[in-house]
């Protein structure tokens, strides 16, 4: 499946933020915007909103948060990260699914992985514009983003892995006082942990890549999105 290529206006400073959009928009009902790891907008996470799409029969969509760029080692990837400004990405993240619904898409979903999976938290505590994410290891820093979760009003499915060392973004410390935040706030959630490091859910990484918990995640993530997006 092509994609094609679209400008969402935004609010960030840089300017209309690019994107990949998988489907016809035209006639779809329902839309999910797939948010890049610390990488870009590389080939793994396209191929990987091609998979959503034809799994939930959805519209995708991978907005180009770094403008291009993609980074082809964990130095580069590292700098892209650290210069991201995270506001900005959000602005970029709300501006696409204000784009999707402009075209008539009722609802619009959101997950990403690490970096993708705080930028999915971050735009349903934010903006409004999003009805329903699953966020994958990846948790907002305060140093990036405040974040007042007791605005979320929409229905959230997270997924972390119990061998994470990412201390500080996902590790168990992180991801339980994350938890405890959303009960306490009463939002409406679900969590799951597997038996998995980070990235668990990444095939190019073969150090990371842990089969099982991909497979169970996925299939949880397609059923979330199918009961909030379609019903």
């Amino acid at each position: 499946m092509a994609s094609t290529v679209i400008e969402a206006p935004s609010e960030n400073p840089l300017g209309p933020c690019p994107a990949f959009v998988f489907g016809d928009v035209s006639t779809a009902e329902a839309a999910i915007i797939v948010i890049q790891e610390w990488w870009g907008a590389n080939q793994n996470i396209k191929d990987v909103a091609k998979l959503i799409g034809e799994k939930t029969n959805c519209v995708t969509l991978v907005p180009d948060l770094y403008r291009g760029k993609v980074a082809l080692d964990r130095e580069t990837a590292g700098h892209y990260s650290k210069d991201l400004n995270w506001p900005g990405a959000v602005q970029d993240v709300d501006a696409c699914a204000r784009y999707l619904k402009s075209k008539g898409i009722k609802k619009v979903g959101a997950t990403g992985f690490c970096q993708g999976g705080a930028l999915s938290i971050a735009v349903v505590t934010l903006y409004d514009s999003v009805d329903a994410a699953a966020p994958f290891y990846g948790i907002p820093r305060p140093a990036n983003l405040t974040c007042d979760y007791s605005n979320i009003k929409v229905p959230l499915q997270c997924h972390f892995g119990e061998k994470d060392q990412a201390v500080g973004f996902s590790s168990k410390a992180d991801y339980e006082a994350f938890q405890a935040k959303l009960k306490e706030y009463k939002v409406p959630h679900e969590f799951y942990t597997y038996d998995a490091g980070h990235a668990f859910a990444n095939k190019t990484n073969k150090e990371s890549f842990n089969e099982e918990a991909y497979n169970l995640s996925f299939s949880r993530m397609f059923e979330f999105f199918e009961k909030h997006l379609k019903n």
